[in-house]
Order: structure tokens, then C-alpha cells, then sequence
């Protein structure tokens, strides 16, 4: 890989939610944010580094109800480390007191209120001059199986939802990007992560969060088969058959993309912890990734005509479900570095 400086935009990001999703619950214990800034910071491949990292607002990380002081104390921190913070996570699931987009009204309501606690945040953290860009993000909280009991009047509760979801979030001038992932009901396959948003219809200020090892899955057809891209069985050696879904996918799913995750994954799902199964995140030198990583960010980073979309002013790396003793590694934080700037280098500009 060429890791030399050949373009400054987009900027490279490292989440900090790895050292708290698929932790604790009998799982390994979470990793505290200062160590996952500190590991970030240290970071350096031929004298570049990451500049910004994507926050998860929750315990033990950074508490949803933080105060004023609290995010202030945050924002020097981050700056202390030459670091920004773009995107960040919103809580809203029932097990860290949200609730179920498509649930009862007491479900939602909790849903909402994590989301506006969200974009209280978010905001807070841009006044304090440390978030000079990114997106809160969120999902439907709700698993596949529940969704499917019901699917068209789900997905219309859900739609309600995030409709009044972008209100809240219009107020404090922020956007919503919602990560398709296989274990969120309605949001499990790239059909109907399409179709949610285009229910929603609030473009400009709901979009879509793509994760490389979250969409390879949506290829699969990993809980609804139907919308399956790739033959099944897949002969991985097959990259033009590959490339051709991945490309149909992101014709689909890119003009909505307000957030990018870059990752790799084997094919293969994992949970860990309270996390359901889902794409499991691998290394990007991982000898089983089915992903090029460099030349599939491609996908999401360039447009149909092969220019650079410049969609984003950040992408994220995101590793979920890693060991402890990986993420303690501070070669695991140079070898991601690499991937993050050689993607940089293949699609990014000035």
C-alpha cells in the first residue's frame, strides 16, 4: 500500500464503540474511551495519522444525560489528542434506555428521547468547536424476526418514527443516518433499507449509513434471502461476480449514503455480548476477508461516472466485536491506519 500523504479529504476517523458494543454481558469487559483515544492519537503510518474519532453516547463512554460540563471536559480531551469528533451514536435501543421504532407509544417515546438527547450532544460538541462535521446515527432498535410478524405495518411505524425523528433532529440542526445492518428489522437488506427511506422521504435530513462488512452481508441475503444479490453457493474467487453486486448495491444505496463506515468481513456473522449476530467485522489483513477493501470503498466513494463523490467529510473505520488483547495492540491501529489511508489515496481529493 502507498502510504504517502496524496490527498487530505476525506478525513480518516476511528470509532471508539468497539470498546463497548459486544462487551460486557459475559463477554469480554469494555475497554474505556480514554484508553481507545489514547491507542487512536498514538497511531502514525510515514507520518500521517487519524484525525478524528466517532463517539458511541453511552456509558461507559460518554453518558447520554452528560452535562454541559461533562461535553466540555470531553471536547478538551479530544483536542489535548489533535483529534475531532464527527459522528456520533445514539443509544436507542431498550437495553441502554431507548426503545423499539415500531413499538408501542411508550417505546418510541423512549426512542425519540435518546434521539434528541443525541442531537443535544452532537450540537453541544459543535459550539465547543471540537465536531466540525458528521452525523447522529440510528436504527429501527427492533429485530428482523419481530419486524416480520408484521412487515408492512412495521415499516410504516418505523417510517412515523424517524419522520418525527428528523423533526427533532432539524431543530438542533443535525442529520440522521440509519445503518442498515441484517439484525435491525426493516433495515436487514438493502431492499428494505430503500424502501424505509423512501418512506420516510426526508432526504436532507435522513440518510443512510454504509458499512463495508454490514452491506457485504446484504449481498448474502443473511435474514431475507429474497433480496439476495450473489448466487448461492458463492465461489469467492468469482470477483467479477462480486463487483457486480456490490456495484448494483451501491447504485441503489450511495445517492442516500450521508456516512461511511470502511471495514472488512469474511462472509461469515457474529454477536458477542447483548449483540445480536451480524457482519462480523475481521482485521483488514485478515487472510479470510472476502472484501478488496481499497477497490470496494470504491463503490461508495466514487459516483457511476468513476469521479469522487465527495460526499463525505469524514470516513470511519469500524472494527466491532475485536478482542480485547487485538484492540490493546498498537500494530492492530497502524495496520487499520494503512487500509484507512491507502482508501484515501485510491478515492479521495483536495
Amino acid at each position: 500500500m502507498e502510504h504517502t500523504l496524496r490527498h487530505r479529504q476525506p478525513a480518516l476517523h476511528n470509532a471508539m464503540w468497539p470498546g463497548v458494543v459486544g462487551k460486557g454481558a459475559g463477554a469480554e469487559p469494555p475497554i474505556d474511551l480514554d484508553t481507545m483515544l489514547r491507542l487512536t492519537a498514538d497511531a502514525e503510518v510515514d507520518g500521517i495519522k487519524f484525525d478524528g474519532v466517532d463517539l458511541f453516547l453511552f456509558s461507559p463512554h460518554v453518558d447520554i444525560d452528560s452535562s454541559d460540563d461533562d461535553l466540555k471536559r470531553l471536547a478538551e480531551k479530544v483536542a489535548a489528542l489533535r483529534l475531532v469528533v464527527g459522528s456520533v451514536v445514539a443509544p436507542v435501543w431498550e437495553a441502554t434506555g431507548g426503545g423499539s421504532a415500531m413499538g408501542s407509544e411508550d417505546d418510541r417515546r423512549r426512542f425519540l428521547a435518546q434521539v434528541r438527547k443525541a442531537c443535544r450532544i452532537g450540537r453541544r460538541l459543535r459550539d465547543l468547536g471540537i465536531r466540525p462535521y458528521g452525523i447522529i446515527r440510528i436504527d429501527s432498535a427492533a429485530t428482523p424476526g419481530e419486524w416480520a410478524m408484521d412487515p408492512e405495518a412495521n415499516t410504516r411505524r418505523i417510517a412515523d418514527t424517524f419522520r418525527q425523528a428528523c423533526d427533532i433532529a432539524e431543530d438542533f440542526g443535525e442529520r440522521l443516518a440509519a445503518e442498515g445492518e441484517i439484525c435491525w428489522g426493516g433495515m436487514h437488506s438493502w431492499k428494505h433499507m430503500v424502501q424505509l427511506l423512501e418512506l420516510v422521504d426526508r432526504p436532507k435530513t435522513l440518510g443512510f449509513q454504509a458499512d463495508m462488512a454490514h452491506t457485504l452481508l446484504f449481498t448474502l441475503g443473511y435474514n431475507a434471502p429474497e433480496d439476495r444479490l450473489l448466487p448461492d453457493p458463492f465461489d469467492w474467487s468469482r470477483s467479477d461476480r462480486l463487483t457486480e453486486s456490490l456495484r448494483a448495491l451501491t447504485r441503489a444505496l450511495r445517492p442516500c449514503t450521508l456516512d461511511f463506515h470502511v471495514a472488512q468481513n469474511d462472509a461469515t456473522v457474529k454477536g458477542s455480548g447483548s449483540h445480536d449476530k451480524t457482519g462480523r467485522h475481521c482485521l483488514p489483513n485478515d487472510p479470510n476477508g472476502k472484501l478488496d477493501i481499497v477497490r470496494d470503498a470504491g463503490h461508495w466513494l466514487r459516483d457511476e461516472n468513476g469521479q469522487p463523490t465527495r460526499a463525505f467529510r469524514h470516513i470511519c473505520w469500524d472494527g466491532c466485536m475485536f478482542s480485547n488483547a487485538v484492540m490493546s495492540d498498537p500494530q492492530t491501529w497502524r495496520d487499520i491506519l494503512a487500509t484507512m489511508i491507502a482508501v484515501r489515496n485510491a478515492h479521495g481529493w483536495d
